[in-house]
């Protein structure tokens, strides 16, 4: 199969031309045109485009985005952007984000059945993104895991990190949230970081605390119903924090009160992120649709939050 997702296609036979939006078989291939209804075509009766040709192959020397480095350095910040096909917005264009201070060495790989296939490999320098794979969201369950491998390097004296391991099998409500600002790419599109690592909660330790004597039981107070997570109800200091300590200090808070929310056996209670870039909204929903006391969470009184709440719902 020589064309990919998001092609720009015409049909041999008849006046018509599109974009691929899905890969039926070898042979087979779906594409949309304006009218927004998809074809399946086999493959041997479309051709590329060639006045779109250059124009793609132009925008690919442009892949590698480089902004200005900060002076400060950065140790974290490396996100997976899914960003819709401007054209063809049931197709997304994922881009591997380093806004760290750090050289990576990547590697990113699909498994599916047990069958591994090798997307990308590449340095991604400070500051840059660079597009690693495509995929059509109405196949979303079907789409294969990811895997990446990642390798910090950095002639700055600088911290030695490890190899970082990033596996991810996408859902459909990964992508149910709101489409948050990439600045990187200038565009919006959902994102997901990478470096942020697994906050574990261990139910058992939660419940100890009924069971330890008084001496020994650790008071764990009642949250309130609403809690705000903007940085300056958190921190008096909060001017003086870079961007990894404030997402790691709302994040901290946020962990706390979920904990004593499940201690205390509260049905639900709303997490106030503000709206901002997204991030830390992205990554409360990240974390909450994994956790096994989350009964679900939703959008928090939109007429009086808009987007800027969550409310979690638990079990």
């Amino acid at each position: 199969m020589k064309y990919k997702l998001g092609d720009f296609v015409r049909f041999v036979e008849e006046k018509r031309e599109g974009f691929i939006t899905r890969i039926i078989d070898e042979q087979t291939i779906g594409v949309t045109g304006d009218d927004d209804f998809e074809i399946p075509v086999l493959a041997s009766k479309v051709t590329s485009v060639h006045g779109r040709e250059a124009k793609i192959a132009a925008a690919k020397e442009q892949e590698i985005i480089v902004e200005e480095a900060s002076a400060e350095f950065v140790a974290k910040g490396i996100y997976l952007a899914a960003i819709p096909e401007k054209q063809v917005t049931s197709v997304v264009q994922f881009h591997l984000i380093n806004n760290t201070s750090y050289t990576l060495l990547a590697s990113f790989s699909t498994e599916k059945n047990q069958e591994y296939k090798g997307e990308f490999a590449g340095l991604i320098a400070p500051k840059t993104a660079v597009k690693v794979f495509s995929a059509a969201l109405p196949d979303i369950s079907i789409w294969p895991k990811f895997i990446f491998q990642l390798l910090y390097h950095s002639k700055q004296n600088a911290d030695f990190l490890d190899p970082l391991i990033y596996n991810e099998r996408f859902r459909a409500k990964d992508f149910a949230g709101s489409k948050t600002a990439v600045h990187l790419l200038n565009q919006q599109g959902w994102q997901f970081q990478l470096d942020l690592g697994e906050v574990k909660v261990d139910a058992e330790k939660l419940k100890e605390s009924f069971f330890k004597s008084a001496e020994e039981k650790k008071v764990v107070e009642k949250p309130f119903k609403e809690v705000d997570l903007h940085i300056e109800k958190l921190r008096e200091d909060y001017q003086f924090l870079s961007s990894s300590d404030i997402i790691k200090t709302q994040l901290e808070r946020f962990q706390k009160t979920l904990d004593a929310a499940i201690v205390h056996q509260l049905p639900s209670v709303v997490f106030i992120h503000g709206v901002g870039n997204g991030i830390l909204r992205h990554e409360i929903h990240k974390l909450v649709s994994k956790h096994p006391q989350v009964k679900t969470f939703t959008d928090a009184r939109k007429e009086k939050f808009g987007y800027g709440a969550t409310e979690v719902f638990l079990k």
